[in-house]
């Protein structure tokens, strides 16, 4: 007889087909040529960028002082490294990054997740009870599409240059009603993924001024998750110092997120969460236990012996060279796309440039994204089948916004352009066979 087949939840059914990103990197990825191909999709950090020497001596450096890192081969626990702990506080204090001092320090907990920062977020997410997520649009589309799989609703609020337009989220919270009451958290992306919009000091201070104004007319904390991945890679000098949203929080509201996967190695899944000690925190220490405790405790400490001896270098390192890049980049930009652009944001921050058209679909089915994957059907474009000419993959502004949100027809017109990964000389074919692709689209239309 034939079984019926495995009873899954709903999250479990709703995973089991793979998000729309995922499916089209993934089917990318599965013939990818190195040297011909061009993935500026794909958001990984630049391999040059990954202090390869220094790592091999923090990780020779823990093993040699066993007196000071205890066990570093074996488990570690639920809280994470006792010195990875003091680094990133020490990290925080000498730098007086977000204007945290030491007081405010003392008065917060530090936990480690159990792998990057994702985790923490995927752990919030389970602890929190599933109910409405506000977040701004453009979205963090992994971690919102994850959100809505898991039964949360994701309203989303348009953000500019600045981050989230704080007017409208006064507009939101209004036209919510008593639905209100279903909010579960606030997540905000600092330096925003895909944008890389930076949320400004101004609307920082809004931002936990809103939500401060919400708990308190619910009569309950409100958790504003604050996920400052990229915060490290503000390269553009011109960018005024960014102050965390703590120094704002008057009821322990604000749970910041952060990684070193960006300015150290994304394979050393260090993710950590800042915040006060409560039943939330106390919860997502019990998670991270639950899942085998934090990130393995080798990586903790050669992450912590990083932060102690290599990262004022490594940082300056790094932004110099996201720097001089985003720089060339937005020339390129300028001189072959510019014509055809409503919009260009990123380029101060992380690796991001996100741009709308002014006419141009971008969209997987559209001739522009045909073009750049050379599947418009044309032998003269695409290549052979044995061989096709090189294709470029960027992630479509369709899969950024949010799809019953208020950017759905602008998405149509976006696209996200990676400059982590790629090096300069692909990055300028890629954005000239962008400028190919255009004239095809235009083509297309005339004769439509």
């Amino acid at each position: 007889m034939e079984l019926n087949d495995f009873t899954l939840s709903a999250y479990g059914r709703a995973s089991s087909m793979p998000s729309p990103v995922n499916r089209m990197m993934s089917a990318f990825a599965s013939d990818f040529r190195p040297g011909t191909d061009i993935n500026l999709g794909v958001g990984y950090v630049n391999e040059r960028t990954i202090p390869n020497q220094q790592i091999l001596e923090a990780l020779q450096a823990v093993l040699a002082r066993p007196e000071k890192y205890k066990a570093a081969l074996n488990y570690g626990g639920p809280s994470g490294s006792y010195n990875l702990i003091q680094s990133i506080k020490n990290y925080y204090t000498r730098n007086r990054l977000g204007g945290l001092t030491e007081d405010i320090l003392d008065r917060k907990e530090i936990i480690i997740g159990p792998s990057g920062a994702t985790s923490l977020l995927e752990a919030a997410a389970h602890i929190l009870e599933p109910g409405i997520v506000i977040s701004p649009d453009p979205m963090y589309y992994i971690y919102c599409n994850f959100l809505e799989r898991l039964g949360y609703q994701v309203v989303t609020v348009p953000e500019d240059h600045n981050g989230i337009r704080t007017g409208l989220l006064k507009t939101k919270l209004k036209q919510l009603g008593s639905a209100a009451e279903k909010i579960s958290f606030l997540y905000i992306v600092t330096i925003n993924n895909p944008t890389g919009s930076i949320l400004n000091n101004q609307r920082r201070e809004e931002l936990i001024s809103i939500g401060t104004g919400l708990a308190e007319s619910l009569g309950r904390k409100i958790p504003i998750l604050i996920d400052k991945a990229y915060e490290d890679l503000v390269h553009d000098p011109s960018v005024e110092p960014l102050t965390s949203c703590m120094v704002h929080d008057r009821h322990n509201l604000v749970y910041e997120i952060g990684t070193l996967s960006k300015i150290l190695s994304p394979a050393l899944r260090i993710g950590y969460m800042v915040g006060a000690d409560s039943p939330f925190l106390q919860a997502m220490i019990q998670k991270t236990s639950d899942v085998g405790f934090s990130a393995p405790l080798i990586n903790q400490e050669i992450a912590s012996y990083m932060l102690d001896h290599h990262i004022a270098s490594q940082t300056d390192s790094v932004n110099e060279g996201y720097r001089q890049k985003a720089a060339v980049i937005d020339r390129w930009i300028e001189q072959k796309l510019g014509p055809h652009l409503a919009d260009v944001s990123g380029g101060q921050a992380g690796f991001y440039f996100y741009l709308t058209f002014s006419a141009i679909e971008t969209t997987e089915k559209s001739a522009f994204f045909r073009y750049l994957t050379r599947t418009t059907g044309d032998q003269a474009i695409d290549g052979t089948t044995q061989n096709p000419n090189p294709r470029v993959l960027y992630v479509p502004g369709e899969f950024c916004v949010h799809p019953r949100g208020d950017m759905v027809a602008e998405g149509k017109r976006q696209l996200r352009l990676s400059y982590g990964f790629e090096e300069l000389e692909n990055i300028e074919k890629a954005i000239t066979y962008m400028q190919q692709a255009i004239e095809y689209a235009r083509g297309v239309q005339q004769k439509a």
